[in-house]
């Protein structure tokens, strides 16, 4: 019993392979930038990248901190090593450091969070303009819907491949391109301070979050997605809380209509050519 999220997984490889590939033919770009960490969700779309565009055209950037897991080190060259991947290291600590010891405000640990994730969407555009590339995210449907990623962070990006996917399709891709059984399987984090796992500030595990987003998405009403997953309807409450709340993650800044036609509401530029 649940809510059903099968996918077919060799069409939805082609599909986004064709959008990767179509999408930065369009854009005048050589490739992509992508920022390696260690995680499924970096591994997967890095490989499918590889594959619609070729070694060459694509290049890893692995930008960790004082507080990046040992796991994702030896996970990050694992994939690196496996697939051929062109890849960088670039640490990061002192560039934090400098950031924390000169804001305005002392941050506290989740702010300081979201200057980590800052700080590699920088590195990562600077790299991006000095070799003709496109910035691309790894972020998942799962992370996006309830706004758990950082807003001009991770979420600062020029495509977002697996973006349509939920956390439990991307671990189903990742069999299905052969990931490595050791990062598909370890539990889940952003790694952004020492002890820090995704289910657990979630509250959730990924398994009941997709399933409810699931119920969701498919317009059921909360009782019936409590009855099917089993979870209680304060939970989906709070799930569908944290999607309406976070909406302002996933789109541009909102501009006040004052012209004709205005950017973003209704003058929109085709995105996908071809």
């Amino acid at each position: 019993m649940g809510i059903d999220l099968t996918i077919d997984l060799k069409e939805v490889s082609i599909v986004i392979k064709d959008f990767i590939k179509t999408y930065v033919k369009n854009s005048g770009c050589k490739g992509v930038v992508i920022g390696l960490s260690g995680g499924v969700d970096s591994a997967v779309t890095a490989v499918l990248c590889k594959d619609a565009l070729g070694k060459k055209n694509v290049k890893c950037l692995f930008l960790p901190d004082e507080s990046t897991p040992d796991s994702d080190v030896s996970h990050y060259k694992l994939i690196v090593k496996k697939f051929g991947l062109s890849s960088e290291v670039k640490d990061i600590t002192n560039i934090i450091k400098e950031i924390d010891a000169n804001c305005i405000l002392k941050p506290d640990k989740y702010t300081l969070a979201n200057v980590k994730a800052r700080t590699r969407m920088i590195l990562l555009f600077e790299y991006a303009n000095m070799t003709n590339n496109l910035v691309c995210g790894t972020s998942n449907k799962s992370e996006m819907l309830v706004g758990y990623f950082t807003k001009y962070g991770d979420g600062g990006v020029d495509i977002m491949p697996i973006g349509d996917l939920y956390k439990t399709q991307v671990w189903e891709l990742a069999k299905f391109l052969k990931i490595p059984k050791e990062i598909i399987s370890k539990l889940p984090t952003a790694g952004l301070w020492k002890g820090q796992f995704d289910e657990q500030e979630l509250k959730l595990s990924y398994n009941q979050l997709d399933e409810i987003l699931g119920g969701l998405e498919r317009k059921m009403e909360i009782k019936g997605i409590a009855h099917i997953t089993g979870v209680k309807k304060s939970e989906i409450e709070r799930v569908k809380e944290m999607r309406i709340k976070s909406q302002h993650k996933r789109r541009a800044a909102l501009i006040p209509k004052v012209g004709l036609r205005t950017p973003g509401y209704d003058w929109r530029s085709p995105v996908v050519v071809g």
